[in-house]
């Protein structure tokens, strides 16, 4: 791009030395000295103090007077007119650096260039650098007057020179440097600015290094948008198609895999299929759909992959097509803030993954005939449950409410033990917090058979758990920590875990 050196430097008046404050003492008004003219140094000195003034003056006039900081760039210029008259150019603005005479130069490039596009080319229409290589058709090079016939030539190392081959001979001849606004090769998007190849960032400036962050924001910080990632773990009763998950308007980068015979199927908003529908396998391609392009791969072993880039411009309902048990299936996209409140709310009614099937189911298998199951030992009684420690006070609720990752109202429909462990499942009814999505039912483990604080059957209580993922990747649980936050809901409680909320923001 531009060069440090700036293309003419303006000086101004001679010898205007600063102050340490960086202001010109021959420009503020109100000083109790002027500044004694370069012509006047070095003084004779015949005192004390023009020995000083002797020394004040070689040091701003003289000995430090090689750098006293940098210059200033005048505001940009307009942009030019775009270098293509059809497709891809360039256009370029500049400014220049103002310094005074012992300043330095200004750092920073006196010239910007920028993409612009032009209506598309007619078809048949001369590429820019055939155009510049046929330019020479019929003019004597290489020192003889011997003619030839140009055509570009792609295999010379630098791809911004104007190399061209002389037609029906086996040489090229190198013009010196393309015309800035060339592609770099044939259908590249990169551009040829003061002979080098440069790629155009976010911000459409060429050479830059800005780029979009996951919420498509040129030079964000993935702060506008939320990352939603679960697994979905519901085993299904039956064959058939199964809600997964909503894909909302304006997702991007959406990630969904499994490892199983199961089929990922796509609808779209209108309640066509995109893929995998009406129990018909798709072949693995690229599909448009809601305004981007999916990817469906599907590898040789029993896995397959979606994949897209987003923006989609519409909904999209993830299923799938259930043929043996579900060992989980893994999904992850970016959503907008503002999006995710709608979304979640759509995904609860949806229910998240109902228990309803498509229309069509497959035959069911015949039962197979009873057995006799032999008499079981007596299992002794378990020991009864210590009493659980006392967990009441405004600190132990903003710990549990700052460190735990989701905070919910929610009715306990079950309670089943098993091992060390005790699963509860619950009807979420109302989000305080969470860093993931909630379905409308849950499962919450809390880590002992005898867990504390205990949960009532058909009772509403305030909630605060961890997401807890094995290593392995094979489990995604919420964890309702032992002598954690559960409380009874109330109106009180209510407005408690909202204050909270006020010290540990989401």
């Amino acid at each position: 791009m531009g060069k440090l050196r700036p293309e003419k430097e303006e000086h101004l008046a001679p010898c205007h030395t600063r102050s340490q404050s960086g202001q010109s003492w021959g420009s503020t008004p109100g000083l109790l000295a002027p500044p004694l003219p370069c012509t006047l140094c070095p003084p004779r000195p015949r005192s004390l103090w023009n020995l000083l003034l002797l020394l004040w003056t070689f040091l701003n006039c003289g000995l430090g007077g090689n750098a006293q900081g940098l210059g200033e760039w005048t505001p940009w210029g307009s942009w030019s007119r775009c270098s293509s008259s059809c497709g891809r150019g360039l256009s370029v603005r500049s400014r220049r650096c103002i310094r005074f005479p012992r300043e330095e130069l200004c750092w920073g490039d006196t010239h910007e260039y920028r993409l612009c596009q032009q209506p598309d080319c007619p078809p048949g229409a001369m590429p820019f650098r055939d155009l510049q290589c046929a330019l020479y058709n019929g003019h004597p090079v290489l020192g003889t007057q011997k003619t030839y016939q140009w055509v570009p030539f792609y295999g010379a190392p630098n791809h911004c020179d104007l190399n061209c081959l002389a037609v029906g001979h086996d040489f090229y001849h190198s013009f010196g440097r393309v015309l800035d606004g060339t592609p770099c090769s044939p259908g590249a998007q990169d551009l040829c600015v003061a002979g080098r190849c440069l790629s155009a960032g976010c911000d459409g400036l060429l050479g830059s290094d800005a780029r979009e962050d996951r919420c498509g924001r040129c030079g964000g910080a993935n702060d506008s948008c939320l990352f939603v990632q679960r697994v979905f773990r519901d085993a299904g009763a039956f064959a058939g198609y199964w809600n997964v998950t909503l894909i909302p308007e304006g997702a991007r980068h959406i990630r969904a895999a499994h490892r199983s015979r199961n089929h990922l199927a796509l609808m779209g908003g209108d309640g066509r299929y995109v893929l995998n529908g009406n129990w018909a396998v798709s072949p693995a391609g690229t599909y448009e759909a809601a305004g981007t392009r999916v990817v469906y791969t599907r590898a040789t072993g029993p896995e397959e992959t979606l994949r897209a880039a987003g923006p989609t411009s519409q909904d999209l309902l993830l299923q799938v097509l259930l043929q043996e048990p579900n060992p989980g299936i893994e999904f992850e996209f970016w959503l907008p803030r503002e999006r995710y409140g709608p979304f979640q709310a759509q995904a609860q009614v949806l229910g998240w993954s109902p228990r309803q099937p498509q229309p069509r189911e497959v035959e069911p298998q015949p039962l197979e005939s009873p057995t006799v199951i032999p008499p079981r030992t007596p299992i002794p009684t378990p020991e009864p449950c210590p009493p659980c420690p006392d967990t009441r006070g405004r600190a132990h609720r903003l710990l549990h409410y700052c460190g735990s990752d989701f905070v919910f109202r929610a009715r306990v429909l079950g309670r089943v033990r098993q091992a060390q462990e005790t699963r509860y499942e619950v009807r979420v009814q109302l989000i305080y917090k969470n860093r993931s999505p909630l379905r409308a039912l849950e499962y919450v483990w809390a880590p002992s058979r005898c867990p504390c604080p205990p949960l009532a059957l058909h009772r509403d209580y305030l909630l605060a758990a961890r997401r807890l993922i094995s290593p392995d990747g094979t489990q995604d649980r919420l964890l309702l920590p032992h002598a954690g936050y559960a409380r009874l809901w109330s109106p009180a409680e209510d407005s408690r875990v909202r204050l909270a909320a006020r010290h540990c923001p989401l």
